[in-house]
């Protein structure tokens, strides 16, 4: 900028006396002025100039695309009974695929986002635009207290303040999904809310160890209006530790959930699937609640990389419909099921060298933990695909190319539970065996 303004006020000094000697006259008092309010024009332009330079030094554009191609063997059934591309795979890998279609090419996410950031608050946007149209992923503001720069008030859809899964960006995790246990729980990660986070400083000494994240949400996802007369709570309180001689880091933290859904008819089932049909029932509010923990160990064990396991369990109540166990997003139309849920995961991450990344990941997810998913089906159970158990074992191999790109190969093996054999319900008599519903997910992602 000083550069800018003295070349500027040379070429003004010499016009001025290339004038003068083209004149044969000396610079006298005219002059001066003239060149006192060019200075000060040029004084003008870069203050302007200043200014939107400094606006823009404010604004951080960053964005990611992840283009896929994705591979199920779920092109068959059983006793006759096909089950095509929704039926085997369903939402939990990228979306599901349409009847009859066993592979695909799709672009996974397009994230564009913003942030205007000043030294106490920020505003950020992101957008995902994909061939399935434009979403919105983030819309928040964030405003800190200027004393101890210790708490901060957000305000708007962002990621709930739950666990590890959810905050940990989808363009730095090693697998191409979150594990079904999160995508069950909180489908779309985010919500529209208002949350409290305390980060102490370093000056803080011991407190600083620990962060707390706190917030009141709608409980119907990041875009849909709020269907009920109640409000969900969701708040995590975590500790990071250092071990430097050791080249040893341990983060964990305990996260609480307690919300509730409003049943619409009198048929509620609860427990074990039996059936409570009184007549207050409908219009009451049933408690959806969970509470997990998580850590995540970071270490140099081995001599070609370091290494991080990752592990997280949640449990808890979850109401739904007899053959849909997600989080829902709209007030139910069909007789409520209030099942007690268990579900947990264990990751492996071990780099080798600066450029590659062997992952090893196991999850389960319990949906019904008061009742075996064999008893599906069954004459007088009272159970349906809601109650379904599923384990995955995922393996995958990551390459970073460069700082911007990076390629994913990776293949969940996706096991459920057998329900039972005499079962007379169509839709159901595929999973009398494990259903074909392995996928392989290849991806190229830059990130900027």
């Amino acid at each position: 900028m000083q550069r800018l303004k003295y070349c500027l006020l040379f070429l003004v000094i010499t016009s001025a006396l290339s004038y003068g000697q083209d004149s044969s006259k000396t610079v006298n008092e005219r002059n001066i002025t003239e060149i006192q309010d060019a200075v000060s024009g040029i004084n003008e332009t870069i203050a302007e100039m200043k200014t939107t330079l400094d606006a823009l030094k404010k604004i951080k554009l960053s964005g990611y695309v992840q283009s896929q191609f994705t591979s199920t063997n779920g092109a068959g059934g059983y006793d006759g009974v096909k089950t095509s591309g929704p039926t085997a795979v369903g939402n939990f890998s990228g979306g599901a695929l349409g009847k009859d279609v066993s592979s695909r090419f799709l672009v996974r996410r397009g994230r564009l986002k913003a942030v205007y950031k000043n030294d106490l608050t920020q505003y950020v946007m992101q957008i995902d635009v994909t061939q399935s149209g434009v979403s919105i992923k983030d819309m928040y503001l964030s405003v800190k207290e200027p004393w101890l720069k210790t708490f901060a008030l957000t305000a708007g859809v962002f990621d709930r303040p739950f666990g590890f899964e959810i905050s940990y960006s989808s363009s730095s995790r090693e697998a191409p999904e979150r594990t079904r246990m999160y995508q069950t729980l909180f489908p779309g990660e985010r919500e529209l809310g208002m949350k409290l986070e305390v980060i102490p400083t370093e000056q803080m000494g011991f407190l600083s160890l620990f962060n707390f994240k706190f917030g009141v949400f709608n409980g119907t996802g990041p875009t849909t209006h709020d269907v009920d007369n109640r409000k969900d709570v969701i708040g995590r309180l975590g500790i990071g530790l250092q071990f430097q001689e050791q080249n040893v880091a341990l983060d964990a933290g305990v996260s609480v959930y307690s919300g509730s859904v409003r049943s619409n008819t009198k048929y509620v089932y609860e427990k074990i699937n039996e059936l409570d049909s009184t007549s207050t029932n409908n219009g009451k509010y049933f408690d959806r609640s969970y509470i997990g923990i998580d850590a995540q160990l970071y270490a140099d064990f081995l001599p070609f990389g370091g290494s991080s396991i990752r592990a997280e369990l949640i449990s808890g109540q979850q109401p739904g419909t007899k053959d849909d166990n997600r989080s829902p997003s709209a007030l139910l139309t069909g007789d409520m099921y209030v099942r007690n849920f268990l579900g947990y995961y264990a990751a492996l991450i071990q780099n080798i060298g600066l450029s590659h990344q062997l992952v090893v990941r196991y999850d389960e997810f319990h949906p019904n933990s008061d009742n075996s998913s064999k008893n599906i089906g069954a004459p007088g159970s009272n159970m349906g695909l809601g109650d379904l158990a599923y384990k995955t074992i995922g393996i995958g191999w990551v390459y970073h190319y460069d700082e911007n790109v990076k390629f994913v190969a990776y293949y969940d093996m996706i096991s459920n539970d057998e329900i039972s054999p005499i079962t007379t319900n169509t839709a159901y008599r595929p999973y009398i065996k494990d259903v074909k519903d392995d996928i392989f997910t290849f991806r190229i992602q830059y990130k900027f």
